[in-house]
């Protein structure tokens, strides 16, 4: 006879199913593989364009108008010329925010995990990216 003879006997089993499903669901999330820059579109369409491509780089360029983003992706290191400015919603590991992104503007980044923008304004957003290949 058990020490409590009222209790209900529980099994853990399925609790811990559920559990071990969600931690390796999880773990699939965070390994997965996004696509580049130049590969992620928006819902569907594309929004970058392969300028040019040779053994030691690939340029493209990427045309954003309004209530138009691009998708979760990530950069490889890579140089950014803005032709034409607008204003973004960016999401990344560190949060969301909003950045008016000024016609002339360039930069250098050595890479991105992962981010995702919609383009929050009223102008068509165009931006030249460069990656180096290594």
């Amino acid at each position: 006879m058990p020490a409590y003879p009222n209790a209900k006997t529980i099994s853990f089993a399925p609790l811990f199913l559920v559990a071990f499903g969600c931690a390796v669901s999880l773990a699939a999330q965070t390994t997965e593989e996004l696509p580049t820059a130049f590969d992620a579109g928006w819902q569907g369409e594309e929004v970058c364009e392969l300028l040019y491509e040779n053994d030691d780089m690939r340029v493209g360029r990427c045309t954003f108008p309004p209530e138009i983003g691009h998708e979760r992706h990530f950069h490889p290191p890579h140089w950014g010329y803005i032709l034409e400015g607008s204003t973004m919603r960016i999401t990344d590991a560190d949060g969301t925010e909003e950045r008016r992104l000024e016609s002339g503007v360039s930069w250098w980044s050595d890479g991105v995990d992962w981010h995702e923008a919609v383009n929050i304004g009223t102008e068509t957003g165009v931006y030249l990216i460069v990656e180096p290949k290594s």
